[in-house]
């Protein structure tokens, strides 16, 4: 899986935070479920996907 540069990634990271004040705190977690299953989608790999769901977490439990 190749990887963003650091600054097309700030740029992601900018983008998902607003989007996440768009929707609000009572429908953050439908979209960004939603946003998963799209980019799992895209992906088109249930390894890789699921690899990065199991890196999300760390440090978070």
């Amino acid at each position: 899986m190749s990887q963003l540069p650091l600054t097309e990634l700030e740029v992601v990271y900018d983008a998902l935070a607003e989007a996440i004040n768009q929707v609000g705190t009572e429908q953050e977690s439908l979209f960004l479920t939603k946003l998963v299953l799209l980019l799992a989608n895209q992906v088109g790999n249930q390894a890789q996907v699921e690899q990065a769901i199991h890196t999300a977490l760390l440090d978070l439990q």
